[in-house]
């Protein structure tokens, strides 16, 4: 009986912690597309805070309103989209030097424990090493488990991966707003 009361008590502590303690704040990151359409990216803050702080800073300050989705890759099966190249604004989409921009921030590889399945949106890197995030993202069309572990997730997309599934290398984003819930 004893051991029950003090189970009960801890219980009931626990529960009155949790309801003082602050909810952590939910971020959706939202892609508006010129074709029309909007995506919306749940974000993990609490698997890749880094890669997420570094996204939606960019994303506050407008760094990415008019760039361009400048990789499509659906063949021969669907692979995925990737954005953040401020140089696709006025780059010829098929120029090699596109998706070779840094900033120098270099945002270290964070395992989220997300995987990468269809919709999960990950940090993109420069060549082969992991800690080389900066500007640029993807999102997945499908799943592809040989990159878990290679590159960070930081969310997935929640609604719109029909705008996703129909990008053409060249699709404009119109703006990119984080939205607190």
């Amino acid at each position: 009986m004893r051991n029950l009361l003090l189970l009960s008590s801890v219980i009931l502590v626990t529960s009155a912690n949790s309801a003082l303690m602050p909810r952590a704040e939910s971020l959706t990151l939202q892609i508006k597309m010129e074709s029309g359409g909007t995506i919306a990216i749940k974000l993990n803050s609490t698997g890749a805070p880094k890669a997420v702080e570094r996204i939606t800073s960019l994303a506050k300050s407008g760094f990415y309103d008019g760039q361009k989705f400048f990789k499509v890759v659906k063949s021969p099966k669907p692979f995925l989209v990737q954005f953040g190249d401020p140089n696709s604004r006025n780059k010829s989409m098929d120029d090699p030097d596109l998706g070779k921009y840094k900033t120098g921030v270099q945002v270290p590889f964070e395992d989220s424990g997300l995987k990468h399945v269809r919709g999960a949106v990950g940090l993109a890197r420069l060549g082969e090493n992991k800690n080389s995030g900066d500007t640029q993202f993807y999102i997945m069309l499908d799943s592809a488990p040989f990159l878990d572990g290679q590159y960070t997730v930081f969310g997935n997309v929640s609604s719109g991966m029909n705008v996703v599934d129909g990008i053409k290398p060249g699709d404009t984003v119109v703006s990119v707003k984080v939205v607190s819930e």
